[in-house]
């Protein structure tokens, strides 16, 4: 992809470039290393799965999917994060781009209902150490090389839209309100290599796929369809509290 089509794959403006500090040509050489390792991340995403997701009942999961970033995605990605976290990201380039942007490797899982979070949470949480002294704060010097140390790097974080019913233990993760965004997440360390892990809803994920498509992040300020998402957002969360209250007339009338 030439840079007249990324620009205009992505709404994306030289202005853009200016504002996130970084030129053209820092792009392609991020897009030039990330390249040679994209198959060795798409194979240590493989192994996560083998190794802690393939047994779906144990994991407490319904589904998963993975796939590692495009690298036109990285690239936009990379703008978007300078321009807008100009000091959290401002050391970002092609030697450490890895250490910044956490999702190369991005896995989801799914559940049938909301609340099975927990189980998933508590599996996850007991297989890697979870220690916040490994949380990361500076993303650049609190990278650990060893690549045989595995753990969690921040503290799991929910997103919940607010009215969303009470299902999430605060002592356990984060809870995050005031959007219509819905998701689990978890960044963990594996083999030297960072992986997002995100749990939602079937539901949710049908939303937020669309969502995706649609709106983010290149049609946010298109009211009418932000309208019509929130709209769909609000029948995707009916549809997660229909579901809830389906499993308990079964469970009483068993």
């Amino acid at each position: 992809m030439n840079k007249e089509e990324f620009f205009s794959t992505y709404n994306i403006s030289e202005q853009d470039l200016i504002d996130a500090s970084i030129s053209w040509e820092e792009l392609l050489r991020i897009e030039e290393e990330y390249k040679k390792i994209e198959q060795d991340l798409h194979d240590i995403g493989k192994d996560f799965i083998d190794e802690y997701l393939y047994e779906i009942e144990q994991a407490g999961i319904h589904s998963y999917r993975y796939r590692t970033k495009a690298s036109d995605h990285l690239m936009e990605k990379v703008i978007r994060k300078r321009k807008e976290y100009k000091e959290k990201f401002s050391q970002l380039d092609h030697t450490n781009y890895y250490k910044f942007i956490t999702d190369l490797i991005g896995i989801r899982v799914f559940f049938l209902y909301r609340e099975d979070w927990i189980h998933f949470h508590r599996y996850l949480t007991s297989k890697f150490e979870n220690d916040p002294e490994n949380y990361i704060v500076d993303r650049l010097n609190d990278f650990d090389e060893d690549p045989d140390h595995y753990y969690i790097a921040e503290k799991p974080k929910v997103y919940k839209r607010g009215g969303d019913t009470r299902i999430y233990d605060g002592s356990e993760i984060d809870i995050i309100t005031g959007g219509i965004y819905r998701s689990l997440h978890y960044t963990v360390k594996y083999k030297g290599h960072y992986v997002e892990i995100q749990g939602r809803t079937l539901f949710e994920e049908g939303w937020g796929e669309i969502e995706h498509d649609i709106i983010y992040p290149y049609n946010v300020d298109n009211e009418m369809l932000n309208d019509y998402s929130k709209l769909l957002n609000r029948l995707t969360g009916l549809a997660d509290e229909m579901s809830s209250y389906f499993r308990k007339l079964k469970d009483i009338h068993k």
